[in-house]
């Protein structure tokens, strides 16, 4: 497990998925529509469970211009900087149950934010970094 720190907030917009894991696809093709293709900036999926358990997941997309989650009709919302833990998901395409296993990894480890969130960075088409926020001047 490595840890790093986010220097800066991160600003995206997002949609929601209906349900979880099996609307995560259809979120991100409604925030794909939505969007033009040179309007893309990196890609995120945000995930933690609401009061009642159940798990609420999020398509994002980093906003490239101020006020892009008006623009095209979406939910704003900032990936807190600070410092993170992660474990990267090569190829992930090929064994999906691989990200849900890297985050039950992940929020078991001390010193975790509890009022954070699960948080996917996916870097290339393959490649996903699974991200858990520790509390404040934690590092491991």
């Amino acid at each position: 497990m490595k840890s790093f720190i986010l220097e800066n907030d991160i600003r995206v917009f997002c949609v929601t998925a209906k349900s979880f894991p099996d609307g995560i696809m259809e979120a991100f093709e409604k925030l794909y529509a939505s969007v033009d293709l040179g309007d893309r900036g990196r890609q995120f999926g945000i995930s933690r469970p609401n009061q009642k358990g159940q798990i609420v997941y999020k398509a994002a997309l980093e906003e490239i211009n101020d006020g892009d989650a008006e623009k095209f009709g979406c939910e704003p919302f900032v990936i807190q900087k600070g410092s993170y833990i992660f474990l990267d998901r090569l190829n992930f395409m090929k064994d999906l149950q691989s990200i849900g296993r890297a985050f039950h990894e992940l929020i078991s480890q001390p010193g975790i934010d509890p009022n954070g969130y699960c948080l996917e960075w996916y870097l290339n088409p393959n490649d996903v970094r699974c991200m858990v926020r520790l509390e404040d001047n934690k590092i491991l």
